[in-house]
């Protein structure tokens, strides 16, 4: 506990009068107020909330009916048995982070996980290299609320597994694949974009088998797709880039490092779709307008493209920037766009001009 939380939770102490007016005397542990109790628990952290959940009866009942966010990524060795043996008791959980240094977490842990947890919303599996498709199959039945869920690495997994999972967690708006090799299948992001209309981010990096009819059913499905990272998926092509284009509006982030595929039609197509879009704004919503459109742009290694299609993305894309420390446009590998330049180069070629004039 850091100095500030023992500041508050002496406040907390000093504070605490009872309905009468007067001060309640606390003698044992299992006198202190829920009100109180709560407080004290939102100020510990997570190793913490394990000791004191077996202080007593009170402590325990607290934690469990209170603690709505839990992390166990600290845990090195005993991860799977203190899932086991903590699930049936945190059952208002609705962010749990299990993220590994190496695999620990068995099927087993998140059937348990999946039959006490129900209100989850946000859950973190990341590189749990041993869950199979028993875990998927576990969560879609459990945590039907599910919106945003982590299982990059999690290489297992099927594809037949991921589709189940998108026919009951279909709140989900962010899902991170990346690495899941055998789940990110068409097959599979064509139930995602049936199923999950409300997603905004996914992560299909180094899903190799990911090709244009698995992207285009995320474009024509989820309208509100705001982040889509492609790198890798060395299958797509700029039919994959025009769906978005043209489906997508609220698309800010695209990675498509090692998209060989892609040419300038895919960049005039976004190009071109924000234009498009441009036309349609009204005069009020102006300012808003100018937040909106791609903000970062990942380029990298797409060697088919050349400097006016990607100029004309720039130009039409006020938020891309090439310049040092706000680099938000990444064309690594690609010496022919160097030439490519974002809005601060020209606004401060600008800005230099009239000095040279009066320096003359």
């Amino acid at each position: 506990m850091s100095m500030m939380q023992a500041d508050e939770l002496n406040i907390s102490f000093n504070n605490l009068m009872v309905f009468g007016g007067g001060r309640r005397v606390i003698t044992e542990w299992k006198d202190i107020p829920m009100e109180l109790l709560m407080r004290i628990i939102s100020l510990l952290d997570d190793r913490t909330v394990i000791i004191a959940s077996g202080v007593c009866s009170g402590w325990r009942d607290a934690i469990c009916w209170g603690l709505t966010h839990f992390s166990l990524s600290w845990c090195k060795n005993n991860m799977n048995n203190m899932v086991l043996s903590l699930a049936p008791k945190f059952t208002k959980l609705r962010v749990l982070i299990l993220r590994q240094d190496k695999p620990q977490l068995d099927d087993n842990a998140v059937e348990t996980i999946a039959q006490n947890c129900h209100d989850l919303e946000d859950l973190d599996l990341s590189k749990s290299f041993k869950l199979g498709d028993r875990s998927l199959y576990a969560l879609a039945r459990g945590c039907p609320d599910l919106i945003k869920l982590n299982i990059s690495g999690c290489s297992a997994f099927s594809d037949a597994a991921l589709e189940y999972l998108s026919g009951y967690c279909r709140k989900l708006k962010i899902l991170n694949l990346c690495g899941c090799v055998k789940a990110a299948s068409d097959k599979a992001l064509k139930a995602i974009g049936y199923n999950c209309r409300q997603l905004q981010s996914i992560n299909l990096g180094w899903c190799e088998g990911v090709g244009d009819t698995g992207v285009m059913s995320l474009a024509y499905g989820c309208p509100d797709l705001r982040a889509l990272d492609l790198c890798g998926c060395v299958l797509i092509t700029d039919e994959s880039v025009i769906a978005l284009a043209n489906n997508c509006l609220h698309l800010r982030s695209l990675g498509l490092y090692y998209c060989q595929n892609i040419t300038d039609r895919a960049m005039y197509a976004l190009a071109h779709s924000r234009v498009k879009n441009k036309r349609e704004v009204w005069e009020s919503v102006k300012s808003r307008y100018e937040e909106e459109g791609l903000i970062n742009l990942n380029i990298s290694q797409c060697t088919a493209l050349t400097p006016p299609a990607v100029q004309a993305l720039c130009d039409s894309c006020p938020a891309l920037h090439t310049c040092p420390g706000r680099h938000s446009l990444i064309i690594s590998g690609c010496l022919n766009l160097t030439s490519v330049h974002c809005a601060c180069a020209f606004q401060a070629h600008r800005a230099v001009a009239p000095l040279s004039h009066r320096a003359h």
